[in-house]
This record gives structure tokens, C-alpha cells and sequence, in this order.
């Protein structure tokens, strides 16, 4: 017996798969503004986004362990841990971790984004366009 792929952007029962996205900042209002900027749905052509909110980096490295997660957003300005440097601790440690967008302080910041491994830098404060197109990009391979 053989078994038919889902179509892209649903899961084997053929419902619509929900991305999991988690999303770090150790400030409430960052991780509004992010969750904000994307919306429900990064684009038109990917499947609704969940959300996993931590405040702390145990809880991020926690539910990084877990897994589950197609995306990782990770502010580089939280204290006391930042985002960049937690970014290059996920990618030595976890195998087969998932994509990261990481948020910089400023645009210069992006060779700091680099030395993390991370797969995406967006500057802060947030660009709703910049950020959904680059949450966009990073889920897309997830879905297909």
C-alpha cells in the first residue's frame, strides 16, 4: 500500500497545516509589534501561523529542544540574553534546527547576524513589510 504526499501547505489528513513559529523577546511590546506585523498569515500562499511567545532564553531553549517549530524569531536586543548570541548556541546545538530570523538593534548589525548562523536579519524597529516577506521566505520551504 502506498500513500499519497499532502499537498503543500496541508497536513496528511488534508486539512490545512498551521505553522508554528516561536518567538523570542524578553519585551511584551517587541513581541506584539512582530506578531502584529505578520498577522494570521505571512502571505497568501502560506497556511495560518501559530505562535509560541517566551520570554526568557530556558524557555526558548526549551521549546527549541522540544521541536516542532518551523520558524524561530529571536529579538537581538533581549536582556539579559540576546537574541543573536542565542541564535549561535540553538544552531551548535540543536540538530537539524529550524530556520532563524533574528531582529538586530540596527541595520549595521547584520554582520552580527551572520556570526550567529542566523538565516535572516530584519532591523528593529519592525517594518511589517520587511518582516512578512522574510517570515514568508523562511516558511515557505516548510510547507512544500
Amino acid at each position: 500500500m502506498t500513500s499519497t504526499p499532502a499537498p503543500a501547505g496541508h497536513d496528511v489528513g488534508g486539512a490545512p497545516k498551521v505553522l508554528s513559529v516561536l518567538l523570542y523577546s524578553s519585551n511584551a511590546d517587541t513581541r506584539e509589534s512582530v506578531r502584529l506585523a505578520v498577522g494570521r498569515r505571512p502571505a497568501s500562499d502560506l497556511p495560518a501561523v501559530a505562535w509560541t511567545e517566551c520570554a526568557t532564553a530556558p524557555a526558548v531553549i526549551a521549546a527549541a529542544d522540544a521541536g516542532g517549530h518551523d520558524l524561530l524569531v529571536l529579538d537581538g536586543e533581549a536582556s539579559p540574553t540576546g537574541g543573536l548570541g542565542l541564535c549561535k548556541q540553538l544552531k551548535d546545538e540543536i540538530y537539524h534546527c529550524p530556520p532563524i530570523l533574528v531582529l538586530t538593534g540596527r541595520p549595521q548589525d547584520a554582520w552580527l547576524a551572520t556570526w550567529s548562523r542566523a538565516d535572516f536579519a530584519v532591523p528593529l524597529p519592525v517594518d511589517p513589510v520587511a518582516l512578512s516577506r522574510a517570515v514568508a521566505q523562511l516558511l515557505r520551504p516548510q510547507v512544500g
